[in-house]
């Protein structure tokens, strides 16, 4: 997979703004002293389906960094390190989001074992 098909998967602005609009649900409903059954089940599913998608992410980016450095001895080494490097930031950033997420969502699951649930 080349550089500009891991862009097509990578950190889009898209990607971001829904990481960032679930952990703003998450807090919301760990805040709510009475959760709407509903709303967390969707939220820890679309949470779920969220971290799927970032371990996919991860694993593209590590196959891409093993292909790269596996083949740095063959021409354009300054652009494979370079790429190399922009690759191994995306993975760490991917890493970070990962274990906030999972974090988040075990706190919701928690919450919602401890707080009065309103069935709809």
């Amino acid at each position: 997979m080349g550089q500009a098909a891991l862009a097509r998967h990578g950190d889009s602005p898209k990607n971001s703004a829904s990481m960032t609009e679930l952990l703003e649900q998450i807090s919301a409903l760990i805040a709510e002293p009475e959760c709407d059954r509903e709303r967390i089940e969707l939220t820890l599913t679309d949470g779920y389906a969220h971290a799927l998608s970032l371990e996919g992410e991860k694993w593209r980016l590590e196959k891409r960094i093993d292909e790269l450095a596996h083949g740095l001895q063959r021409g354009d080494t300054a652009g494979k390190a370079k790429e190399l490097s922009s690759l191994t930031k995306r993975l760490d950033g991917n890493a970070g989001e990962l274990v906030l997420l999972r974090r988040r969502l075990g706190e919701l699951r928690r919450h919602a074992g401890t707080v009065r649930l309103l069935t709809s």
